[in-house]
């Protein structure tokens, strides 16, 4: 029996199935289009891949933060609503009400069928960029008889990695935002660059990467080529899917 299968569906969206349970990362579902953040724009430049409805239904929202739409669009919001339960942070949960939920680092919350999720530490930017680009988080995912799944959310910190490999690793399966995104915010990586994905593999002792979050933004600087080069000769096995695409693990 398949543990983990992810189809992405887009940017930092993707539709995971780990032990019958379905599953749901940071939904965007907007067409591509401008959307200003101050005296900034973010700039999308793919539209997904599925609406909303033909998703359906899942257990439950992984949402890594609410305060960026490359994140959280308009449509994602929509979904949000129908939601059974959204696990994200302490402020997001706060501005977003509805079954949305907080998971502090280190606590977890237990689904139906026997998954776990618990939420580890993410840092969106260098160390002291909180103020600016607000509180994010990661996911893990766990259950009997299955691989471990880490899902990084807009991290950039292998430190925070390091920290989550020293509770739970070795961490099979590492789902990875790894766009190496810039804005004129702040003069620094706001998620992984390609190289400091394969550190986070490694780290972890993971033997699948499933990257995502590294194509449909204008904010990305590195994308395909530089992550397949930076996973050359890695013992970890670089799972590099195009919108639509799905990967079966375990």
């Amino acid at each position: 029996m398949t543990s983990f299968t992810l189809r992405h569906l887009g940017g930092p969206t993707s539709l995971i199935t780990y032990a019958g349970v379905r599953l749901l990362t940071d939904p965007t579902f907007d067409e591509a289009g401008e959307y200003p953040i101050g005296n900034r724009v973010l700039v999308k430049t793919m539209g997904p891949v599925a609406t909303a409805a033909e998703v359906g239904a899942v257990d439950a929202v992984l949402l890594s933060h609410d305060q960026h739409a490359d994140n959280l669009d308009h449509g994602g919001r929509a979904y949000l609503e129908t939601a059974p339960l959204t696990l994200t942070t302490a402020s997001a949960a706060e501005r977003l009400g509805g079954t949305a939920q907080a998971l502090p680092n280190w606590s977890h919350v237990d689904l139906p069928g026997g998954v776990r999720v618990t939420g580890v530490p993410a840092l969106h930017g260098p160390e002291g960029a909180e103020d600016k680009v607000g509180e994010v988080t990661g996911f893990l995912l766990s259950a009997d008889g299955r691989p471990t799944v880490y899902v990084s959310g807009d991290n950039a910190s292998l430190d925070r990695v390091r920290a989550i490999a020293g509770r739970y690793g070795p961490v099979p399966i590492a789902v990875l935002f790894a766009g190496a995104a810039r804005t004129p915010l702040i003069d620094a990586y706001l998620t992984l660059e390609s190289t400091a994905a394969a550190e986070a593999a490694e780290l972890l002792q993971a033997t699948d990467v499933v990257p995502l979050h590294f194509q449909g933004w204008g904010h990305f600087t590195q994308g395909p080529d530089t992550l397949t080069a930076a996973f050359e000769g890695k013992p970890a096995r670089l799972h590099l899917l195009e919108p639509g695409q799905e990967v079966s693990l375990g």
